[in-house]
């Protein structure tokens, strides 16, 4: 067992007071209910229907029925004031992080079990705001807070987990970035155990050490990024050639691949390259736009974490000096792309980046959406059936017989009034509930 696993092990036993038993627990499957939804938000249409009941039964929906109805032999829970919705994907997130004016400096002083810690009641603040799934985007906690979560030991969301980002050298995801010549010669130079590669047999590599950690996606780092301690935040930073090494590669295991990319050739590459979303996507141009309605690429905004940096990028002392004029110039940009690609046409999912931000503030990323002009409904689509597609599973993402019992409950109608999503009140993941609030 790795020094990263035991501590992780030794923190969800401290946060649980037990190893074996909260799994035992898991097995049992919850009661049957009878949700007695006012209104329901119809992920596939993305219209919201009348009175429904939705009948869950061994973590699945078993029926949904018209109006105010009941089961036999469920129990029934009084939503009539409310909107249910299927249960929301963050499709980017990081869930072993949170961004501070400490953030730089933690990696020197702190150790894997204190990063464990904080994962844990990361997840719970995600899943208590309505988040019944995430993708983790790059963190060495993620595949084991999954396994965790799936176990029962913890509280949290279903996770996709990219375990460690792929970059290149110097590149957004490089583990050394930041360190002194120094300290650089003394760990030497990390290669693609590490998700650092050069060339195309190390890309291969790289995916591979992933796939034997237990990822279940990838994430590559196509350009500079906004947060690493390095001058260019939009640089491309991978050559076609290893983006398709990479993505060939990963579908050899079955896995999808995410591209974080601000800058626009970086973008290109990675979509001529084949992946499956683009990250961020800063300095989208119409011809990246246009690339990407061709390959059928998938765009994450995140334009939470483009205003949360552009925020904090006003504040003396929040990034260090190399970072703050990125923060401040690129974080702005997001939302205004936002607003194009949808506009565009271009295929678009839910995403945040938290971590950057405050986890449990996930769901103001839909209000940000419709500011940019995205529909409400379009918006809650990008975080249902739409991440459903993204991820590439057909067992979630809608309200529908046989289909996963993830279900959040909202007052009011937030097609009508967005904010609606800011106020969760029930929150239900495999037909158990986790979040009950009247």
């Amino acid at each position: 067992m790795t020094r990263l696993a035991t501590a992780v092990s030794i923190a969800l036993a401290a946060a649980t007071g037990a190893f074996a038993a909260p799994a035992l627990a898991a097995a049992v499957p919850a009661e049957p209910l009878a949700l007695q939804c006012g209104k329901l938000f119809d992920a596939r249409s993305g219209k919201v229907l009348g009175a429904r009941t939705v009948v869950v039964r061994d973590g699945k929906i078993e029926q949904v029925l018209d109006g105010r109805a009941e089961a036999p032999g469920a129990r029934a829970i009084d939503l009539s004031q409310h909107t249910c919705t299927p249960g929301w994907t963050d499709l980017h997130v990081h869930l072993g992080s949170q961004s501070s004016p400490q953030s730089y400096s933690e990696g020197f002083r702190l150790d894997e079990v204190d990063f464990a810690f904080r994962a844990v009641g990361y997840a719970n603040k995600t899943l208590q705001a309505g988040f019944t799934s995430v993708r983790d985007l790059g963190g060495e906690v993620s595949p084991h807070l999954r396994d965790a979560i799936n176990q029962g030991l913890v509280e949290g969301p279903r996770i996709w987990a990219a375990g460690k980002s792929i970059a290149t050298t110097g590149g957004h995801a490089d583990p050394t970035n930041g360190y002194n010549d120094a300290l650089s010669h003394l760990i030497g130079p990390p290669g693609p155990t590490d998700g650092v590669i050069n060339s195309i047999d190390d890309a291969r590599q790289a995916v591979r050490q992933r796939y034997k950690e237990g990822s279940d996606v990838i994430k590559i780092t196509a350009t500079g990024g906004v947060l690493s301690y390095a001058k260019s935040g939009d640089a491309p930073q991978f050559t076609v050639e290893e983006v398709k090494a990479i993505v060939d590669t990963a579908r050899d295991y079955g896995y999808r691949v995410a591209a974080h990319a601000h800058g626009t050739e970086g973008m290109k590459r990675a979509v001529l390259g084949g992946v499956t979303s683009i990250e961020h996507g800063t300095y989208m141009t119409d011809e990246v736009m246009s690339l990407m309605k061709q390959k059928g690429t998938w765009y994450i905004p995140t334009v939470y974490a483009g205003r949360f940096v552009a925020d904090k990028a006003k504040i003396d002392g929040y990034f260090p000096d190399v970072v703050r004029p990125k923060a401040a110039r690129i974080g702005a940009l997001i939302q205004d792309t936002a607003a194009k690609a949808y506009k565009n046409g271009v295929k678009i999912g839910f995403g945040t980046d938290m971590g950057v931000g405050p986890h449990g503030d996930n769901a103001r990323e839909f209000l940000y959406m419709v500011e940019a002009g995205i529909p409400a409904a379009v918006a809650l689509q990008a975080a249902t059936i739409r991440a459903a597609e993204v991820l590439g599973v057909d067992d979630q993402g809608v309200i529908e017989t046989g289909k996963r019992a993830d279900i959040v409950a909202v007052p009011g109608n937030p097609v009508e009034d967005i904010n609606a999503v800011m106020k969760v009140e029930f929150v239900m993941k495999d037909g158990k509930v986790y979040k009950q609030t009247f």
